[in-house]
């Protein structure tokens, strides 16, 4: 059967060998037939196609295919149009396959850059379109919505120049790396090259992947609040954090101890953490820190251990989204190990001469696991071009150091839900959310580091200090420096952008037009700051950023604000004395200027017009312009440009050699902007240091302002924290999110809370089933949370000693990833806990035991409850449905407290029927009350959940007979401890 399709026609003729044959025979001739075969297209690809398309191909013109918005279409292709065909054949099988002929030098060019870059979807600059090829478009076309079809060998899409960062972004979130393949040569330049018949020369200019979106291709100018406002409505925005994570492993034989080092690197804000410590088989220290750092990307060896490659699964799969999801890379292993590693470290670092970077020696004396990590990280960034942010001394900072802050669990922070609710992973219901009142994207990474790592050390009282002052003080000046912090860029990230070198004219602009100004208005206030602010930290940040700020004035001065804001780099530079190489380009392109303006004279006698000019047409300049009715005055050697019914254009030979040389000088010129613009961003590069400091200091200020808006609300009050005691006074404590969502109308119910360190330093609670118990010990723990970050807490009042960590085991949930049943998690849960926690620990247990047996779960909880309160001796809310572990109370009077959470019983009319037996019904109090709750009452939740009244009242009947059975069988020593288990089994 033949496809023929006619190309000024929609219509489409199939024919068959048989009909073909018949409509010959009735009457349609032979030549007409043999012509509409010669339409028909086979399914492999004709051996000389190639030759119609060489004139395309040569001038790499880019296809006539626009942005689609449709659903990206598809056709059948063979398989040669496919990346995994593209090498060329071997001598074996040539026979069998297409020669290399058969392939477009576009086509060979596109393969040879994609053998080099196997795993990144190449964009490939032609003309004024980037096209995709073979799988490649396939993948772009699908992602982007965007039209793909068969060009000669492959399938090809294209997307328009101008729209190349909102490309390359929606295919970055979708977890692809990407490639940027640009023309290295200018169309003049090439005219009077000895290549000038061959193919443009391309090469990769930039890869990108979620960490490393960081260059004038992928980040368009866009103030704060644009991406609200619906300006950039279809940029994919940058995640707040957008770290690249590298982790490496090194399990001792002899120990038999597992040492993970890891360091996480920020290459759009140059921050970088590291960190070394021993693991266990959950894995749990990894899972905490991946939680803190909130990487988007994570490189690892290809031999990673099963246990680690198991909780990086969990968490990649967490987000239904595929733009949510972290993207791990897989890296040779050789790379991880210590000799390769330290080699690739010490070739790094030991070159280095730029000022504030780190030395040598500093780096080698890391732990080897850390340096493992290092040397895999600086290869992959050198990938990108973004290796620089590895050198700064001021951007490292350990991660976890007892010094540096409270230790904060992966459990604790999912149980807590400091960072994200565990409702649907999103922010809001979080302490973050309620905390974060940051005005710029600087400040809200730095409050989530805040909320993520509270203090441990005396700089708790000077952030009170300052958070009262900004509370109570009606000062103008301090409103005045809130007022600067709104509608800011992101400051931190085009610095860090502008240190890569990668900066695009309006970005360097916007930020450092920002930047001076920020350093001129705050200038004008240092002696209002200085009379009437008196926090040590407040006038410390506000009274060293003018200074540090001082270098962005002379740099902004430089430049021409109207080039600047339209990319004109010819343009840029306001005064070329400091620009030698430029000065003589321009007085180059002047003097061809000069030699043809003054060929005018020349023209004028020759064509007997005085008055005549050069004019110019679809781009083409100083084109002589003469009537066709004049044209036997035109020399003969003058080239014809163009021509209409009225006049010709032409070219003498004069302006033919000129204007040629004047196009290569102004394709120079650029060449040249290019370097000095590059050489500028470079010096600006030397006060990188200094410039992020100063956007630290605005950053503490935003979080400062942040803390002060949440400090205005009802009943906050500043806590007394003190470092020398073990204790938690509390009074009125309110769960901070809960109050907050519930509103003025619904008042969230207070209560006290009181534990000693060598006092009563545990709570047993007891209660029923939807009393409040879960909520309260979490406010308990996030008001000691925000006591430490230096916050007001919802209190009427407290006084705290500082903990060194928070330690929490609650829910019940298996971990299919993991490999674990409910129960399994609950005991890994605990037992880190034992083991991490110490007596300035808060432990929070919330109904140990649970997963398993009765008897099982009451012995587990009893003995690890018991332990804590022997030997750990640490502060502890243990919370439970198991009325034995109350006896802990009589054991140790002096240490343990029993409690409550209050609540009316309502009991059901006593009937004579023993089968009419009614559930009896709960009215919550919410109120923490003293001494144990004797049941759970979990007929009172089934109800309340529309459990049918048949179901509940054979519940209740059944709990009846199981109560009287208790009663009898407690005469019996034997069976006192079964007897008291029976009441929580009457809950089910």
């Amino acid at each position: 059967m033949y496809l023929v399709t006619f190309p000024l026609s929609s219509t489409i003729f199939l024919l068959s060998s048989e009909t073909t044959s018949n409509r010959a025979a009735g009457g349609l001739c032979s030549s007409t037939l043999e012509r509409l075969k010669g339409f028909t297209c086979s399914s492999e690809p004709i051996a000389g196609r190639h030759d119609t398309r060489k004139e395309d191909e040569k001038t790499d013109g880019a296809s006539n295919e626009e942005e689609g918005s449709g659903p990206a279409a598809t056709k059948q292709v063979p398989t040669g149009a496919r990346f995994a065909e593209l090498s060329p054949p071997s001598d074996s099988n040539a026979a069998s396959r297409r020669s290399k002929s058969v392939y477009t030098p576009l086509e060979q060019q596109v393969i040879q850059l994609k053998q080099q870059h196997k795993d990144a979807l190449l964009a490939v600059e032609c003309g004024y379109k980037y096209r995709f090829f073979g799988e490649d478009a396939e993948i772009a076309a699908k992602e982007l919505n965007i039209f793909c079809h068969l060009d000669h060998n492959f399938m090809t899409c294209s997307i328009p120049t101008h729209r190349l960062f909102v490309h390359v972004r929606r295919l970055v979130s979708h977890g692809h790396k990407v490639g940027v393949v640009k023309q290295t040569e200018t169309s003049a330049i090439k005219a009077s090259g000895t290549n000038k018949n061959a193919l443009f020369t391309r090469q990769l200019s930039a890869l990108y992947t979620k960490s490393t979106l960081v260059g004038e291709d992928v980040n368009p100018v866009c103030r704060m609040g644009d991406v609200e406002d619906g300006a950039c409505g279809d940029v994919v925005s940058d995640p707040p954090e957008s770290f690249l994570l590298c982790i490496s492993e090194n399990w001792d034989k002899l120990k038999k101890q597992l040492t993970v080092g890891l360091v996480a690197v920020q290459p759009s804000t140059g921050d970088v953490l590291l960190d070394c410590f021993p693991d266990g088989p959950s894995r749990s220290e990894v899972e905490g820190r991946v939680l803190k750092i909130n990487p988007v990307e994570i490189l690892v060896p290809s031999d990673l251990s099963e246990q680690t490659h198991r909780l990086l699964q969990s968490i990649t799969n967490v987000s239904a989204q595929a733009d949510d999801r972290v993207r791990v890379e897989k890296r040779d292993s050789a790379q991880f190990e210590f000799t390769s590693a330290m080699n690739t470290v010490t070739e790094f670092y030991c070159h280095t001469q730029e000022k504030g970077s780190r030395s040598l020696s500093t780096v080698v004396s890391l732990e080897s696991p850390v340096i493992c990590c290092l040397g895999p990280l600086i290869q992959y960034l050198q990938e990108f071009n973004l290796e620089r942010v590895l050198r700064s001394e001021s951007s490292f900072r350990r991660l976890s150091c007892a010094s540096e802050g409270m230790t904060l669990s992966a459990a604790t922070l999912r149980n807590l839900e400091i960072l994200n609710n565990q409702t649907d992973g999103g922010v809001k219901g979080s302490l973050l959310w309620v905390l974060d009142h940051t005005r710029t994207p600087f400040g809200r990474r730095l409050m989530r580091k805040w909320v993520s790592q509270p203090l441990t050390d005396p700089y708790i009282s000077e952030r009170q200090d300052a958070v009262q002052e900004l509370l109570q003080s009606h000062s103008l000046t301090l409103n005045s420096v809130r007022s600067l912090l709104s509608h800011l860029p992101d400051l931190e990230r085009g610095v860090c952008s502008i240190y890569h070198k990668k900066s695009s004219t309006q970005e360097f602009y916007l930020i450092s037009g920002s930047l001076s100004r920020l350093g001129l208005e705050l200038q004008a206030l240092l002696p209002a700051i200085q009379s009437q602010i008196s926090s040590a930290l407040l006038r410390g940040l506000l009274l060293d950023t003018p200074d540090l700020l001082a270098p962005a004035h002379s740099f902004l001065k430089v430049l021409n604000e109207k080039a600047a804001k339209s990319g004109n780099k010819t343009e840029l530079f306001s005064d070329l004395s400091g620009f030698p190489v430029l000065q003589e380009r321009r007085e180059q392109i002047q003097s061809v200027l000069n030699e043809i303006m003054n060929h005018r004279k020349e023209i004028r006698l020759t064509l007997k017009a005085p008055a005549l000019d050069y004019t110019s047409v679809s781009g083409l300049e100083f084109l002589i312009e003469v009537k066709n009715s004049l044209s036997s005055t035109v020399p003969a050697d003058w080239v014809k440009i163009s021509s209409t019914k009225a006049v010709s254009r032409y070219h003498s030979p004069f302006l033919v050699e000129r204007y040629k040389k004047l196009l290569q000088l102004r394709e120079q010129l650029l060449l040249d902007c290019q370097r000095e613009w590059t050489n500028f961003l470079d010096q600006f590069g030397e006060h990188y240091h200094t410039m992020k400091r100063a956007i630290s200091h605005l950053a503490t200020m935003d979080c400062l302002f942040s803390l002060a808006e949440v400090a205005k609300q009802g009943d906050y009050c500043r806590p007394e924290v003190c470092e020398s005691q073990r204790r938690i006074l509390i009074t009125d404590g309110r769960h901070p999110a809960i109050d907050l969502l519930m509103g003025e109308h619904n008042q969230f119910v207070p209560n006290l809370t009181e534990l000693q360190g060598d006092g009563r330093r545990t709570m047993i609670i007891t209660g029923p089933n939807m009393g409040g118990k879960s909520s309260y010990i979490r406010q308990v723990a996030l008001i000691c949370v925000m006591a430490q970050m230096g916050s007001y807490i919802p209190a009427s009042e407290a006084r705290l000693g500082i903990l060194d960590g928070i330690y929490t085991r609650m829910g019940a949930s298996d971990n299919i990833y993991k490999g674990r049943s409910t129960f399994m998690e609950e005991l890994t849960e605990a037992s880190e806990i034992i083991s991490c926690a110490t007596e300035r620990s808060l432990v929070i247990l919330d109904e140990l035991g649970r997963g398993t047996s009765t008897h099982d779960g009451i012995a587990i909880a009893y003995a690890t409850l018991e332990y804590f309160i022997r030997d750990v001796k640490a502060l502890t809310l243990f919370v439970t449905h198991y009325p034995p572990l109350c006896e802990l109370e009589r054991a140790y009077p002096e240490h343990v407290s029993n409690y409550h959470m209050a609540f009316l019983l309502n009991e059901p009319d006593v009937t004579d029927d023993a089968d009419d037996v009614q559930p009896e019904f709960i009215t919550f109090l919410y109120q923490l009350t003293e001494g144990a709750a004797g049941r759970s009452y979990g007929l009172n939740v089934a109800r309340l959940a529309d459990i049918p009244d048949s179901i509940l009242h054979t519940a209740a009947r059944k709990a009846r007979e199981l109560e009287n059975l208790v009663n009898t069988r407690s005469k019996n020593p034997a069976l006192m401890l079964l007897s008291a288990v029976w009441p929580h089994l009457s809950d089910f």
